[in-house]
């Protein structure tokens, strides 16, 4: 099918050193430019963030310090990802909430104002959201196919997790499927160690996931001016940073957790 378009539709993805908007940067950029006929025309560029990229990030997009040092930076680039994109709307997965933003901070840092007002702003994944909602009472229907009576009371909420978890094992049990590497695996098992691990996106320290463990099983910090340096190594260089989390808005668990570390420093 066609879009009924008046202006052009620019479907874009970023890669980028982490998750920040304000201070993270782009290593690489592909827009996919719809035009008004439906005709397309495709700009890929790596570019060098002029920062490092954390190694967690280069192992979930495969870009390393070396594939863009002598890339372009975003700045260098600016006017003609600007001009590529002028008169364009914009649209992406997840879009409106990071990759329109830090595009627009790139942009600012190159001193050129990427003007909104005049785009129309479209994310497909809020309307794979709102087409196939991921709530429990759709999950219930999907794997259990039956509707969920008495959806948001405790018991019937938590017996219909019983039920999805099982089937969901039923389901998916040595069902091969591709990971970020392009390794075929078969991770769903009944065993419920191999089930912890899959569902565990973070190794986090505390359970609000402020401290984290890196790479190397070193807790580090997941937010703020310190993110990703070792908890350790921050309270020893600047102590007063574990007086202001002490005294912070911060749950008590992660303040347990920055105690023990704390403690076992002495």
């Amino acid at each position: 099918m066609n879009l009924n378009l008046t202006k052009p539709l620019a479907f874009f993805d970023l890669e980028t050193t982490g998750i920040n908007v304000g201070s993270d940067r782009i290593v690489e950029i592909s827009i996919v430019r719809v035009n008004i006929d439906n005709s397309t025309d495709i700009l890929t560029k790596k570019v060098n963030p002029t920062i490092p990229i954390p190694l967690f990030s280069s192992k979930i997009h495969g870009i390393y310090d070396k594939d863009v040092a002598n890339c372009p930076t975003f700045k260098e680039l600016a006017p003609q990802l600007s001009q590529f994109l002028s008169n364009c709307d914009l649209a992406g997965f997840n879009s409106n909430k990071f990759d329109v933003p830090v595009l627009v901070e790139e942009f600012l840092r190159a001193d050129i104002d990427f003007d909104l007002r005049n785009r129309k702003l479209i994310d497909v994944q809020n309307i794979f959201h709102l087409m196939e909602p991921r709530n429990l009472s759709a999950a219930y229907k999907f794997y259990c196919e039956k509707p969920l009576i008495n959806a948001h009371s405790a018991e019937a909420d938590t017996l219909a997790t019983y039920e999805i978890f099982k089937a969901q094992i039923v389901r998916y049990e040595n069902t091969e499927v591709e990971d970020e590497k392009g390794n075929k695996i078969k991770p769903v098992k009944n065993d419920m160690a191999v089930l912890s691990t899959l569902t565990t996106r973070t190794k986090n320290a505390d359970l609000a996931g402020r401290i984290v463990f890196n790479d190397n099983n070193v807790e580090v910090f997941n937010f703020g001016k310190h993110k990703d340096k070792p908890v350790k190594e921050v309270f020893e260089k600047e102590p007063s940073y574990y007086n202001w989390m002490m005294q912070g808005d911060f749950p008590l668990y992660t303040k347990k957790i920055i105690t023990q570390i704390r403690l076992s420093m002495k």
